[in-house]
Parts: structure tokens; sequence; C-alpha cells
């Protein structure tokens, strides 16, 4: 299917739940501040998944359209003053938008904003051959670069990096990458650009070698060794951060014992339910234990910079937009190395 003049094809949430429809909608006018995209790209997470089965307690609202990690060509501008123009490549990405005037907007704290909306969760995103964009939030992509490839830079590489900054972990100190899937492969790259020494924990062989192969010094496989007796023996005492992207319950526990005194713990893999929290360790060890959601404007810069310059490079395999429900039992069953990016 094509899009005709006023509709185009997208894949639609219609109700909670394994399928998405592949239909036309309406093609959107862009409002003040917007611009319509016509996608050449959009990389599928797994947070895409969760919205699609409105697994996360604040659901998006069914019909919608998933994606924020499109890359495509600015078609047309909407009415106000515009930091893009017709022909720019731009990207959408989880923060669509923020009121800019709350203390967390002034304070660089923009993903905080309780204003904020979400590409492809309160805006319909980049599963389909256009989306719009807030000119003032999207992130404008670097020239001649693959736009499969770049895709997961907008939602992963962010998530990543931005965990990586929190944790204050200095170049030449240990940085635990536990979860070596579609966020952790990335995690150890810009880890390993960012000079830090990487060890790497998954469950998944097969990931490991991944992890060795974007530069991890020292994995372990949490299947046959302790993974904490594994890192306090290997750096002498624990890691200095630990970055915990896996979505296994256990893998939150581990990383307490995985850091040394005065570590800083960043969580970004969201498990159902809780994890148990040893108070006297953390008060003992005077851990530092933070969350950290995705990224602000300035973080997506630098996360695009670092892949402009040719230090990080996802794993992507490339799909169809009608491949979209195939690619979500792959990501159920845990079938996807790396990342899936469709190509319009």
């Amino acid at each position: 299917m094509t899009a005709t003049v006023d509709q185009y094809t997208a894949a639609v949430v219609e109700k909670f739940g394994p399928e998405l429809t592949i239909r036309q909608i309406d093609l959107p006018e862009p409002g003040r501040n917007q611009a319509l995209v016509k996608l050449h790209a959009s990389g599928i997470c797994h947070t895409d998944l969760h919205a699609a089965e409105g697994d996360w307690p604040v659901k998006p609202s069914p019909p919608f359209v998933p994606g924020h990690e499109g890359v495509g060509e600015v078609v047309k501008l909407g009415p106000g003053e515009h930091d893009v123009e017709v022909g720019d490549i731009v990207g959408n990405a989880w923060l669509w938008s923020a009121c800019g005037k709350c203390e967390y907007c002034r304070t660089g704290r923009e993903t905080l904003c309780n204003e904020a909306q979400y590409g492809g969760y309160t805006v319909n995103g980049s599963f389909g051959e256009y989306m719009l964009v807030d000119t003032r939030y999207c992130a404008l992509i670097p020239d001649g670069v693959d736009p499969v490839e770049v895709a997961p830079i907008l939602c992963a590489g962010l998530t990543v990096y931005k965990g990586l900054k929190m944790s204050d972990t200095k170049p030449g100190q240990f940085m635990v990458i536990s979860g070596v899937g579609g966020l952790g492969h990335i995690a150890v790259q810009y880890a390993v650009a960012m000079g830090m020494r990487v060890i790497a924990v998954d469950i998944a062989e097969d990931k490991l070698e991944l992890a060795r192969k974007n530069g991890a010094e020292f994995t372990v496989n949490a299947t046959e060794t302790d993974p904490v007796a594994a890192v306090v023996e290997y750096t002498n005492g624990g890691a200095h951060g630990v970055e915990v992207t896996a979505v296994h319950p256990d893998a939150f526990g581990q990383a307490i014992g995985m850091a040394r005194k005065g570590g800083t713990i960043v969580f970004i893999g969201l498990p159902p339910g809780d994890f148990p929290a040893p108070i006297f360790d953390i008060v003992f060890k005077g851990l530092t234990i933070r969350g950290s959601l995705v990224g602000t404007r300035q973080d997506m810069i630098e996360a695009l910079d670092f892949y402009a310059r040719g230090n990080i490079h996802p794993a992507v395999r490339e799909c169809s937009l009608e491949d979209v429900n195939e690619v979500f039992e792959d990501l159920r069953r845990g079938r996807v190395e790396g990342r899936v990016s469709i190509r319009y």
C-alpha cells in the first residue's frame, strides 16, 4: 500500500494487544512549531511493544501510532518560527516536546517535565510513512548517514549515553554494562568511546561476544559464573559505575553487589514489579542509585556527535513496515540481536 494525497500507511494500535493493524490513516497538518516529515526509517524499540500492550501504569490511548526513532525529511512547516527547514533530515524522539517553562525545563531536566509529550505514546510516532515533529525538540540528523543505522541512536543510543553520564564514571574507571541487548550493545560502545574500562554481563554467549567485539575488556556469563564475585575479583573491589539495561529483576540486585564503595548505579531497564534493596549494603558502601529517563536535547546532540564521528555502530537488522508484528514477536521471545529498523 502507498500513501494517497491525504492519507498514508501506518501501523496502528487499535486496542491493547499483540497485533498492530497496517492501514491507511489521515495525513496530519502541522500546527504551530510543528513540521510534517516523510519517513526514511524508524527504529523499533522494546518500549513500542510495551506501548502496544498497555504494560505501564500510565498508558497511551488507542488508536495511536507507535515509534520514537524515526528519521525522515521535512516536507512541510506549520505556522511560527522554526529551527529546521524544508528538506532537512530530522528525527523524533521519546521526548517529543516539553513545556519549556517549568522548574525541570529551566534547569536542564526537561525529560522530567510534567507536561512532556512522548513520541509514539501520547503523540503519533514513526511507524508510518509520515510523522509530525515539534521543531523545537526534534533531532537534526548528521549529513550522509544511513537512516536505518542512525535511527536507534534516537532512543537506545541517547538513553544509554545519558545513563553513562549520570553514573559519574571517569575515563579509566570500571563500568559494568548489565544486559547486552538492543541498548546494552550500544552502551558498551559509548562507554568505550568515553574512555571507560567496560565489563559486560549477560546470560547469552552471543551477546557477550558482541560486547567483546565492541570493546568490552571483560565479560561474565551470569548463567555460568556469579557476576558479583567475578566483577569484584576482576576490579579489585567492584566497578565505579554500573548501568543496568537488563529487564530481569536479578540484575538490579546484582548491581549493588558489583558496585564498589562510593559507586553509582544507574537503572534504565524496566522489569515488572520491584527489586530487593539491601539497605545495609547501600548505606555501608555509600552507593548512589539513580533512575535515568532517555535524554535532553543537548544529550541528543552529543549522542549523535559520537555516531557522526564513527565511534558508534548499532547492530541493526532491516525490515519493512509490514514486518512489524513479526519483529514484536521476536522481541517478546528475546530473538533480536541488537536493533531492528524499518526502511520506508
